[in-house]
């Protein structure tokens, strides 16, 4: 069994997960994922969040050795998404006198999902503490980061903060549990955007309230439900999460294209090489087909400018450069450059079904699009390509 200190009153219990190729089964997770659990033990035992349900054989197991075989008296469900509530049936029917923590709209969640006894469950209100021997557990509602019933509990006398998805990331643990267990630059950081981008993006505006109701909180340490226990340096997530929220962003720009034949593909290349050749630095270029959106969301969050290009595919985009489109819609991009190119046999359809998205989306193309009919040669597409790079340029540098 993996059980680790996080201090000296509060263990991890959580797991690994390794066989997902696809974590809700949509976004790739290559190196992995936690499902990270905590029990607190005082005078009464507390367990926070569970695991999804299949993943550890072993979970029940870890709560007894943790509490050394006597009661568990509180399950906090801090977010009801099954990756984390996954076990509440089984550790209720273990423990059929503890009580479930959670408001009123987990309630409903939890009725939906596992229809728990009423007498079971316990409601907190935003705020409100519970004293559970030494020290005192405080609940914090963060609504839609990401789910509407998501709250945070703060273990006051060691200032740990349980935040579920908040401040996580994909990843898997595999040494220590902390931040210092490992350098954060190599995976941790780019899959924590990732995860963000694809996960917490669309709730910007939300996660930037739920930053500056925490700002009064003690934190020593903060404990996601995913990825690293942030120990030594719980500052630098939140100022992390405060950045990607307000929608700050890198130089550079990422060109998107779907191309059947290699032409839109040439033109990508070609608007790269010019952007280029105007001082342009960090240009991610991504093949739609071959590049999942993950990462694709994950760079366009990154980076201050992004390029669409498709070429026609019975009369409108491509199937794979539509996926991109409805995950940009979901995301909801705010202060970037955006520019298109497109190329088709007859209709200019491709960048024609861009620009009409780009406006759905209440996107601002900065630059006319780049089109050219069939092979995008110099003679057709020369003066164009030159305008749109210039003017593509000064937005970004505008920015």
């Amino acid at each position: 069994m993996r059980i680790a200190k996080v201090t000296e009153r509060i263990s991890y219990i959580g797991v690994n997960d390794r066989r997902t190729a696809l974590f809700e089964n949509n976004w790739p997770i290559p190196y992995g994922v936690s499902y990270n659990s905590y029990i607190i033990k005082d005078q009464k035992n507390v367990l926070i969040d569970t695991v999804e349900y299949g993943s550890d054989g072993e979970f029940l197991d870890k709560i007894e050795a943790c509490t050394g075989g006597g009661n568990l008296d509180y399950l906090v469900v801090n977010h009801m998404e099954p990756d984390h509530s996954g076990m509440i049936k089984s550790v209720l029917a273990k423990y059929p006198a503890m009580k479930v923590i959670g408001n009123a709209k987990t309630w409903e969640l939890m009725q939906k999902y596992y229809g728990i006894p009423q007498e079971n469950f316990m409601q907190v209100s935003d705020g409100e503490e519970l004293n559970i021997g030494s020290s005192t557990l405080r609940f914090v509602f963060v609504p839609w980061v990401h789910w509407p019933e998501t709250m945070v509990t703060l273990d006051a006398a060691d200032g740990v903060l349980f935040s579920c998805d908040a401040f996580g990331g994909y990843g898997s643990l595999d040494g220590g549990i902390f931040d210092s267990d490992y350098n954060m630059e190599e995976v941790f950081l780019p899959e924590m955007r990732r995860y963000y981008s694809n996960i917490v993006a669309k709730y910007n505006q939300m996660v930037t309230r739920a930053i500056a109701k925490l700002a009064g909180v003690p934190v020593k340490m903060i404990a996601p439900s995913h990825g690293v226990v942030w120990k030594e340096a719980p500052e630098k997530v939140i100022a992390l999460y405060s950045e990607w929220a307000a929608s700050k962003a890198e130089e550079g720009v990422v060109i998107a294209y779907a191309s059947m034949y290699g032409n839109t593909a040439n033109l990508a290349d070609q608007i790269g090489a010019k952007l280029s050749e105007l001082g342009i630095r960090n240009i991610r270029t991504h093949d739609v087909s071959r590049s999942n959106v993950s990462y694709i969301l994950s760079d366009i969050m990154r980076y201050k400018g992004f390029i669409l290009g498709t070429c026609a595919y019975n009369t409108f985009m491509h199937p794979m450069m539509e996926h991109l489109c409805n995950e940009l819609r979901i995301m909801g991009p705010k202060g970037k450059v955006m520019g298109i190119f497109g190329t088709s046999g007859w209709n200019g359809a491709g960048a024609k079904a861009l620009a009409k998205f780009a406006e759905e989306a209440r996107l601002n193309v900065v630059a006319p699009a780049v089109e050219a009919f069939g092979a995008p040669t110099s003679e057709k597409i020369g003066q164009s390509l030159d305008q749109f790079a210039e003017a593509f340029c000064k937005a970004l540098k505008a920015e």
